[in-house]
């Protein structure tokens, strides 16, 4: 049985950029070398040619030569003379000859005499010109130039350069031409070996398909996470941001690239993501959202920057407060079952001590004062949640000695409110309204105290009773949906809030009641907010505070009786 080989594993794309470096920077070398080659050869050969070119012209005009050609013997006069031009110059020969190409001059004496080898047409006719031509010294690049004496052309001269002499200094010149392209590979092989294991580091050996893989699957990760994620470099600038985290901070496509400064976010949320150490599970509001902000810096040597994720806390917190609210709920029938019973007790008491008439009073009384507040509130709350909502706020604040009182100008009709409004939205601004107001008339009826924040339904320990107490704690609610507006009022006869405080109700976090608490306004502000409304804070006709809400409706909705108070 044939056992399959494991499949070798693609080289990593630093790898493979080395690779291709490699033969790159060879290649660029090879070139370069191969065109220095080149030139320098044509810069070799024409530097000879303009050498030898200057000796036979000089050669040409000197008078010595041409009274020598005038001589009996040219050659005994003339072939000295050459030779130390040849010498003195470094060139191969020094030719004179007749103009029947008869060499009077020749480096090899022997050869004087015999017939010069190239040609000469060219010069006969006065030009001078330059070839390479293969002659008793081997191929040589020459020059020929006539001499004249009084117009007429007595005699001709070549000068030349031997092709391997030539060859000889491009050699020379090629080995230190070598010496630099090799040079230059080295320095190149080893800059790039230096690149690429640095590249190695920060791709982890991956090769481009694991690269190209891993990519995908962050981008699609990116975007099919619910939490939000938001990354900032150094600069605190948005180097990345998925569509959760657009979506929880509201902001706009295009963001990355901008600071964190730049993006119009609430203070506290804007400085927690500036914030250099890390934070864990930050509750923090934006004009719609609550939101669960966790931070983490990127720290590798330097700050490189800051990794942040964003939950949507916002329905949770909607949830914890109807919770906290069933809780109260829970507690007030607890509490009424109990005095129920105490009332069953007396009733029961009354017809065995043969009492029947009072017995049927007391019992009518406690039935017609629950009946009447029903009656009142379903009466002018048609709309069945927030109906449910005020009666069972009712208990709770009889529960804890404050009366509850729905405003005689109170009128929402059943089915006014549109279904954009949410109806979570209005427990969330009406409960959270009506607890703090219980608290602050409470407190105020037992002692020294203030509004603040108790969106959690705690009751606070009783006080000493005071003496600037009012007589009897009182929270008055006013729900009334008419001029293309829902109107909710809630004002209480506490001790009212400090005018140095008005700005800071609604900022999360504030609260006179210690920490964990003052998140019910900033809730209250956020859901009107969220539905186009507007919350204010006044001084109430008796005294305390007095929140009032006001959302948009639709044009024409809602029957208005009596006025707002």
């Amino acid at each position: 049985m044939r056992i399959p080989r494991p499949r070798a594993r693609p080289r990593s794309l630093a790898g493979q950029l080395f690779a291709m470096q490699v033969v790159l920077v060879a290649a660029v070398v090879a070139g370069c070398a191969f065109f220095a080659y080149v030139s320098g050869s044509a810069q070799a050969r024409e530097t000879a040619t303009r050498q030898v070119r200057a000796v036979a012209l000089a050669v040409a005009g000197s008078p010595s030569v041409r009274e020598a050609i005038r001589a009996p013997d040219p050659s005994a006069v003339l072939q000295p003379y050459a030779e130390r031009v040849r010498r003195d110059t470094g060139i191969a020969f020094v030719t004179i000859m007749d103009p029947h190409r008869v060499r009077w001059t020749h480096p090899d004496a022997d050869r004087i005499g015999e017939t010069f080898l190239g040609h000469t047409a060219r010069a006969l006719r006065g030009e001078t010109f330059s070839e390479t031509y293969t002659g008793t010294l081997g191929p040589s690049i020459r020059v020929v130039t006539p001499v004249r004496d009084g117009g007429r052309i007595v005699g001709l001269v070549s000068a030349g350069i031997t092709v391997e002499r030539v060859s000889t200094q491009v050699r020379a010149q090629l080995g230190a031409l070598g010496l630099a392209a090799g040079a230059a590979l080295a320095l190149g092989g080893v800059g790039t070996y230096v690149i690429n294991a640095r590249l190695r580091r920060h791709t982890h050996g991956m090769n481009a398909a694991e690269l190209s893989r891993l990519h995908d699957y962050h981008e699609a990760t990116l975007h099919a996470v619910r939490e939000g994620l938001l990354m900032l470099d150094g600069q605190h600038r948005i180097a990345l941001i998925n569509d959760a985290g657009r979506e929880l901070l509201g902001l706009a496509p295009g963001t990355v690239g901008r600071r964190v400064s730049e993006l119009d976010l609430p203070a506290p949320l804007t400085g927690a993501l500036l914030a250099s150490e890390e934070r864990v599970d930050e509750v923090h509001l934006t004009a719609d959202r609550v939101i669960v902000v966790n931070t983490r810096p990127v720290v590798g040597g330097e700050r490189r920057g800051t990794v942040v994720t964003l939950r949507d806390h916002t329905e949770l917190q909607a949830l914890s407060g109807e919770l906290d609210s069933e809780r109260g709920f829970t507690q007030a029938l607890r509490s009424q079952a109990h005095e129920a019973a105490n009332r069953l007790h007396t009733v029961v008491s009354l017809i065995e001590l043969d009492r029947a008439d009072e017995a049927v009073g007391f019992a009518t009384a406690e039935l017609e004062l629950a009946q009447a507040l029903t009656d009142r509130v379903v009466g002018a709350v048609a709309e069945p949640v927030l109906a449910a909502l005020l009666l069972g706020k009712a208990a709770q604040a009889n529960e804890r000695g404050v009366e509850l009182v729905l405003a005689d100008d109170s009128l929402i009709d059943d089915g006014v409110l549109p279904e954009a409004l949410p109806q979570r939205d209005l427990v969330t601004i009406l409960g959270n309204l009506i607890d703090n107001a219980v608290d602050a008339a409470s407190e105020a009826a037992t002692g020294p105290g203030s509004v603040d924040d108790a969106g959690d339904g705690a009751v606070p320990a009783q006080r000493a009773p005071s003496a600037h107490r009012p007589a009897r704690a009182r929270v008055t609610v006013t729900a009334l949906a008419g001029d293309g507006e829902l109107l909710l009022r809630v004002a209480d006869n506490g001790t009212g809030v400090d005018p140095a405080d008005a700005a800071e109700v609604f900022r999360r976090g504030w609260s006179t009641h210690g920490a964990g608490r003052g998140i019910g306004l900033a809730l209250v502000r956020q859901a009107a907010h969220r539905n186009g409304g507007v919350v204010t804070l006044e001084r109430g006709p008796d005294g305390g505070a007095e929140f009032t809400v006001r959302l948009p409706l639709p044009a024409g909705s809602g029957v208005r009786r009596g006025r707002a108070t």
